[in-house]
């Protein structure tokens, strides 16, 4: 059985995960009325990425014998300046996410909670790969600057991501 503080603090992140699901929606909506259809689909990725982080915690808080309470979840902003804006605040989101993250470890420690640490593993190596991808994205459209056809390129780029369910290690 989970400890109810260890059980609190999950459920927070599962709404934390489902708000970035939502603002990942949101950034594809933004692509996807200004004709970046290969941008849009990147975050439609993401949506089903975190949806699918949202239901680890979920599925784990249930193994252990807790009560998933869904918690509301805040609207995200609809606007933003340009494609590097979208990404530079991706970048900020996911950093907040790796320190959330980071606290639930601390948290699983405090409590001596070796099953949530073990869960809490796979969520630490998730985000540095998370925080590499935007870093990368960010990168390529700071040097593309305002060169459409380049823009284009990396939208074409885009288009080919897909979601494949991760093979999950510790826990759920």
């Amino acid at each position: 059985m989970i400890r109810q503080t260890m059980l609190e603090a999950l459920n927070r992140q599962i709404n934390r995960e489902l708000y970035s699901s939502y603002l990942y929606l949101s950034m594809s909506a933004w692509f996807s009325t200004r004709n970046l259809p290969g941008f849009a689909n990147w975050m439609r990725v993401q949506v089903q990425e975190e949806q699918f982080h949202a239901m680890k915690f979920y599925d784990y808080c249930i193994a252990r014998g807790g009560r998933v309470t869904m918690l509301p979840i805040e609207a995200p902003p609809t606007e933003w300046e340009s494609p590097l804006a979208i990404f530079e605040a991706t970048y900020a989101h996911e950093q907040k996410v790796t320190a959330m993250i980071n606290n639930l470890v601390d948290l699983a420690q405090k409590e001596k909670d070796h099953a949530t640490s073990n869960l809490l593993q796979w969520f630490v190596d998730e985000q540095v790969e998370e925080e590499a991808n935007d870093t990368e994205i960010i990168e390529k459209l700071k040097l593309i600057g305002n060169e459409s056809n380049a823009l284009f390129m990396l939208d074409k780029e885009l288009a080919t991501r897909v979601f494949t369910p991760p093979a999950t290690g510790g826990g759920a």
